[in-house]
Formats: C-alpha cells, sequence, structure tokens
C-alpha cells in the first residue's frame, strides 16, 4: 500500500512539473542592448575613475612624504620625528577614509549605481513579468545570474521578447 501512494505521488508531482511553463532569459544580454545602461555603466566608469584619482594622489603624496621622513630621520629631533609620523598615518588614514567613502559597502559609487542603474534594472523586471503574464510561463530563469544551466534550449530563450517588451530593436 505504501509503494503504490509513493508511486502514486511521484506521478503526480511529475505531472505537476511537466505541466509548468518556463522559459530562460539572460539580463546581461539584454542590459547591454539598452542604450540608458551603457551611458549610466559609462557615468559610473568615469566616476569610479575620477575618485580612484583623487585616492591615488592622495597615496602619492604620502608616500612623499615617507620617503621625504626617511631621508631626513636622522637628522630630526625626537619630537619633530614624533610629529612627522603622525601627519604621514593622518594623511594615509585620511586616504583609507575617503576610499573607503567612495567604494566602500553602500559608498558612494554603491549609492550613485542605485541611482543610475537600479531604475532600468526594474524596467527590465516590469517587462520580464508582462511578458510572462501574457505568455503564461510559470517560470523565467536568467542564465546570467547566479544560477547555473548545464543546458538550456536556445528556443527557450526569451531575452529578445524582453527587448520587444522594452521597445528596443536587435
Amino acid at each position: 500500500m505504501k509503494r503504490r501512494i509513493i508511486i502514486l505521488l511521484a506521478l503526480v508531482s511529475a505531472n505537476i512539473v511537466s505541466a509548468q511553463r518556463y522559459a530562460v532569459i539572460d539580463s546581461k544580454y539584454i542590459l547591454e542592448k539598452l542604450v540608458d545602461y551603457k551611458d549610466a555603466q559609462t557615468k559610473l566608469d568615469q566616476q569610479s575613475k575620477t575618485w580612484q584619482t583623487e585616492i591615488d594622489n592622495m597615496m602619492a603624496e604620502v608616500d612623499k612624504m615617507y620617503k621625504s621622513y626617511q631621508a631626513e630621520r636622522p637628522l630630526l629631533s625626537d619630537e619633530i620625528r614624533k610629529k612627522r609620523e603622525d601627519e604621514i598615518t593622518a594623511k594615509e588614514k585620511a586616504a583609507r577614509e575617503l576610499q573607503k567613502k567612495r567604494f566602500g559597502y553602500e559608498g558612494d559609487l554603491f549609492k550613485r549605481r542605485e541611482e543610475l542603474i537600479k531604475p532600468i534594472q526594474d524596467r527590465v523586471y516590469t517587462a520580464v513579468q508582462k511578458m510572462a503574464a501574457s505568455r503564461s510561463y510559470d517560470i523565467v530563469l536568467d542564465k546570467a545570474g547566479g544560477v547555473t544551466l548545464f543546458y538550456a534550449n536556445p528556443t527557450l530563450d526569451k531575452s529578445d521578447e524582453v527587448l520587444k517588451e522594452l521597445g528596443v530593436n536587435k
């Protein structure tokens, strides 16, 4: 009796799984086709480069101060040595704090990315939802994200349909 129930449950669950309709999209492919995403990414890259240059300049100044200190150290009194070491340490700490402020978790770059990229991602998400609802898909998998697919039939890739929904031609 138990065996029959298990077999029956297995058959019912197999029917439920096989009845689901699913599609595969590539969000990276979709985003790369969107002009406003490319523009936002360019802005982020430029801002990041500017901030990195600012930090690199500060660190170069620290390095210059340290080398100067090393060369003059034998000639300095203990009091002046301590003062110079403190100046170098403070400058290096300021550079590291700026780096954390710009590039750290929830730093300026993170906030800027949220500001520029999130609305675009939300549009793609909405388009995927519309496409899935209109075509009765139960599951939509993203092959660009952390999901690993061993095989995906190319006919299941609906990325171009999402682009069409967004009004973007290939």
